[in-house]
């Protein structure tokens, strides 16, 4: 696991070459202008990013997901924010190829994997976000077609996007009567609310998706009816992995900004970067990268072996990486000094989008639940 064969040095150097082509150059003009780079995101499907673990005779990439956590951390040290759509995307395009039949993945996947058509996730709800089971959006059967209505929030890459997976309330109360539901934009009925005005994340967009009577073929559901919880949150053990890998990624890249700022800066007459403290300060921002990265490899191991601990590891991997990996973030600006104030230094901006990755794909307290659970099951 930890020493990578020819090959994964490869798939590595591809990514990490990707992004600091295309990703770190623009970064920051991206953020300041609300900027969704669409032709950045092909190029990056033309080297098999847009469906990383995704089965080759769909047109995916078919590779592991220790793959895809290190490529997500290359990714991340140019733009954090596209790193953490591409995972949105990837996570979107598993779930039909998983789940849907040989129709549903011949029609879908390949235009994914292409990134010529993009994918969105729609699970949160205004009143359902922590509670997904809570969630109230409903599909109606009508003959061959199911009719939705309801609001999805906080859903990244709506209105540019050009297919959502919803879950949609179908049965009864409660996580078995959730089903998954495929929407293609361009469906009567579908609508989206104004970009949010937000923290970070500033190069993808993110808006509600409003359903009023959205008409699709019955043939656009996932699975059967009442599989939709079990497919989100099995969706939701890669994307857990793959945030935590934008936010370990995103803070490695803090970290190199702070070593050559006090390699440059000088003050009492010597480099900063010759200070002890300074330099034990940046050994322990070192370690707890390392240690985060080190968690998030062997639980993306378990995940690809189907370990009976996959869930429990996913979530700590989360936890533990996306919490690190903010505060080393957070640490390198302040090594900075007010340089790390401005945005020109691009340390400010991967704060900003590192403190949203502790919220989503599951809260860091959800993740302490689902934890503790693992633990109080086995006592």
């Amino acid at each position: 696991m930890f020493q990578l064969t020819e090959d994964e040095r490869a798939i590595n150097e591809t990514a990490r070459d990707f992004a600091d082509e295309f990703l770190a150059p623009n970064a920051i003009e991206w953020d300041q202008n609300k900027h969704f780079p669409v032709d950045v995101l092909r190029k990056a499907a033309g080297l098999g990013m847009g469906g990383i673990y995704i089965g080759e005779d769909v047109g995916g990439s078919g590779l592991t997901r220790i793959d895809a956590v290190r490529i997500f951390e290359q990714l991340a040290t140019g733009d954090p924010s596209i790193a953490a759509y591409i995972s949105i995307h990837n996570m979107v395009t598993w779930m039909i190829d998983t789940y849907g039949n040989v129709d549903q993945r011949k029609q879908w996947v390949p235009g994914l994997c292409s990134m010529d058509q993009l994918g969105s996730y729609c699970l949160t709800e205004p009143g359902a976000g922590s509670d997904a089971a809570a969630l109230r959006t409903k599909a109606v059967r009508d003959g061959d077609e199911y009719v939705l209505n309801g609001v999805k929030q906080f859903i990244s890459g709506a209105g540019t996007s050009d297919v959502y997976v919803v879950m949609a309330r179908t049965g009864e109360a409660g996580p078995k009567g959730i089903s998954a539901i495929i929407v293609p934009k361009e469906t009567a009925g579908l609508s989206f609310g104004a970009n949010e005005k937000k923290m970070g994340w500033n190069a993808q967009p993110t808006r509600q998706v409003v359903f009023e009577d959205v008409r699709v073929p019955a043939a656009n559901i996932l699975g059967n009816e009442g599989d939709g919880f079990r497919i989100a949150m099995n969706g939701l053990n890669g994307g857990r992995l793959n945030i935590a890998a934008c936010s370990i990624g995103g803070a490695q890249s803090a970290l190199d900004k702070a070593v050559a700022y006090l390699r440059d800066r000088k003050a009492f007459g010597s480099r900063l970067l010759d200070s002890q403290a300074l330099q034990f300060r940046l050994a322990d921002m070192k370690t707890e990268l390392e240690v985060a990265r080190t968690m998030l490899w062997r639980a993306a191991d378990a995940l690809q072996e189907n370990a009976s601990d996959k869930v429990e590891l996913c979530a700590m991997a989360k936890r533990f990486g996306t919490d690190t990996g903010f505060q080393v973030a957070n640490d390198a600006l302040q090594l900075l000094g007010g340089y790390g104030y401005l945005a020109e230094y691009g340390v400010e901006k991967i704060v900003r989008d590192l403190r949203v990755h502790q919220i989503l794909e599951g809260t860091n307290e959800i993740m302490r639940v689902v934890v503790a659970r693992s633990i109080v099951g086995a006592a």
